[in-house]
């Protein structure tokens, strides 16, 4: 107890539990933002039909940031609940106190 156990996959960096957190409430709170963006950039193109020469450069962007931040979000989520199950396993493993002392 107390040691550092190789870890299985020694080409993954380990990345700690809260930072892997924190990068998916990121990737999430982006995703949010950028839906709200683009349902609002849309119904500007709907019903105000902005004439400006850069509006229809602009208006699409936050439909490309969703389409990138999606799988971004999904991939990092499922490696957080794959960390956390590991990690659950982990703590089975090591014996409690009603085992020792049987």
């Amino acid at each position: 107890m107390g040691r550092h156990t190789p870890c299985a996959h020694p080409i993954r960096p380990h990345v700690p539990a809260q930072r892997l957190t924190r990068f998916v409430q990121q990737t999430g709170r982006l995703l949010c933002w950028s839906l709200t963006a683009g349902m609002t950039t849309a119904a500007l193109e709907l019903l105000i039909t902005p004439k400006a020469a850069w509006w229809h450069m602009l208006w699409p962007l936050p439909w490309y940031l969703t389409c990138v931040s999606a799988p971004l979000w999904a991939a990092l989520r499922a490696h957080e609940k794959a960390a956390r199950q590991q990690a659950r396993e982990e703590d089975n493993d090591i014996p409690g106190e009603w085992e020792q002392t049987a």
